[in-house]
């Protein structure tokens, strides 16, 4: 019998701040005489906020009061309570993602991301969130071509390389529309810093279209750059995100090119260049008259929506249906990944555990194995943990099984989740159950130094 989840996706940007309200609908998949397999086979939009400019204390920092009233009001434009809300995605991303904006928003919001799975993240789960809200991966689960997604918002341009509808890379560029702003005298209230060096703009000038269209060339040569349309050089670096990866290693020439974000919808335009009070609009003429729209290219299904569409209906994923908890509780957030190896002897556990500043979830890939090779791995975790509760995720389909028998080598909680492939540096949320299963996010939460 399928079940139905009300999904709340939240996007601070550095630009827009924006909300949906998605229906997701988990079925089980598998015959009656089989292992119970959840999935979410559906997802629908049942409300879009209006588009909103995110309230900022200054030029950095994130007014986390006006976030919270503009999520009171569309909550009650959607007709929503915080009650019927059953899972939600808060993603503060581009410029806006530094640890004190996270922070602001989420004391805000406390009352509302109480229950959500996802509290912030970092480019390498907007590229993704982007992409598949955007339609580029199913795109390409459609019609078999390569793919490179850009995101391209106010402060940042997330990319994701796709094949065959699977996302096999990201990246992130320094690269956006709101690098340079302007007030309604014309006169530059910001550059960004990532622009040194690149431009002789400074605050207090007056905002000229040539110049400023010079920079957004200068923008979309590292675009192309990064698409493998153009020689790599010092730019590229200059821009390049490191926390996140990098893509232009596996981008060819016979790939499709999809943009969403705000710049987006200034490529196949004619908008004026001083509408939004930042070069936008001059970015999004360069990106059109670039390299980048030469060959095979599309807009995507959403554009400016197309992360918060993400992150509400998309951001999570359902474990197996052999899991195995007690004395949980959910949700849980944020917890930092430990990758072991099976042979790993308890002590090195401990130690590794105890280098972290925060409770872990300890992954790995697991086996299929007999009761005593499952028990043996079971008294090792447990004598490693030493009297803290358990929380284990492993790629084979053991999750039950193994849980039950830690269960009888410890009193404390237990929680251990298959089908779920974590990293070192990864960060996992885990979901109250949906029938079986439970739902989890695995992103990394990058923030700025």
């Amino acid at each position: 019998m399928a079940e139905k989840l009300l999904s709340v996706g939240l996007d601070v940007g550095t630009t827009s701040t924006q909300l949906v309200v998605s229906e997701l609908t988990a079925e089980n998949q598998a015959s009656g005489f089989s292992v119970p397999e959840m999935i979410i086979s559906q997802r629908k939009i049942r409300y879009e906020s209006p588009v909103y400019f995110t309230p900022l204390l200054g030029q950095e920092l994130v007014d986390g009061q006006g976030i919270r009233e503009i999520v009171e009001r569309e909550y009650r434009a959607a007709g929503i309570t915080r009650e019927q809300v059953d899972t939600g995605a808060v993603i503060i991303t581009g410029e806006t993602s530094r640890k004190e904006n996270a922070r602001s928003v989420l004391d805000a919001l406390a009352e509302y991301a109480g229950d959500f799975v996802v509290a912030t993240a970092g480019p390498d789960l907007e590229s993704v969130l982007a992409a598949k809200g955007a339609g580029a991966v199913s795109f390409s689960a459609d019609t078999g071509k390569q793919v490179l997604h850009m995101d391209i918002g106010g402060g940042t341009s997330n990319l994701a390389w796709i094949e065959d509808g699977r996302i096999v890379k990201t990246g992130c560029l320094n690269v956006g529309g709101r690098l340079i702003k302007y007030d309604e005298s014309g006169k530059i209230t910001y550059v960004s810093p990532v622009l040194d060096g690149i431009t002789d703009v400074k605050v207090g000038d007056l905002a000229q279209e040539t110049e400023l269209l010079s920079v957004a060339q200068v923008l979309a040569q590292a675009l192309e750059m990064a698409a493998g349309l153009r020689e790599p050089t010092a730019l590229l670096e200059k821009l390049w995100t490191r926390e996140a990866g990098n893509v232009w290693e596996l981008a060819s020439h016979g790939c499709v090119i999809s943009f969403s974000g705000g710049v987006a919808d200034c490529i196949d335009k004619q908008i004026p260049w001083q509408k939004f009070g930042d070069m936008g609009p001059l970015l999004g003429r360069a990106i059109r008259e670039s390299r980048l729209c030469q060959g095979q290219y599309r807009l995507g299904e959403q554009t400016i929506r197309a992360t918060v569409i993400g992150a509400g209906s998309h951001s999570a994923q359902l474990s197996g249906s052999t899991v195995f908890y007690r004395d949980v509780g959910f949700p849980l957030k944020n917890l930092p990944v430990v990758r072991l190896s099976e042979d790993m002897p308890p002590e090195e556990i401990r130690r590794k555990l105890a280098a972290q500043d925060a409770e872990s979830v300890v992954a790995m890939a697991g086996f299929s194995g007999s009761y005593r090779q499952v028990k043996s791995l079971a008294e090792r975790i447990a004598a490693a943990f030493a009297g803290r509760r358990i929380l284990l995720a492993v790629e084979a389909d053991m999750a039950k099984a193994l849980g039950q028998v830690l269960a009888l080598e410890t009193e404390k909680p237990v929680l251990c989740i298959d089908r779920v492939r974590l990293q070192d540096g990864d960060y996992l949320d885990v979901g109250a159950p949906v029938g079986p299963a439970l739902p989890v996010v695995v992103k990394t939460l990058i923030m700025a130094h």
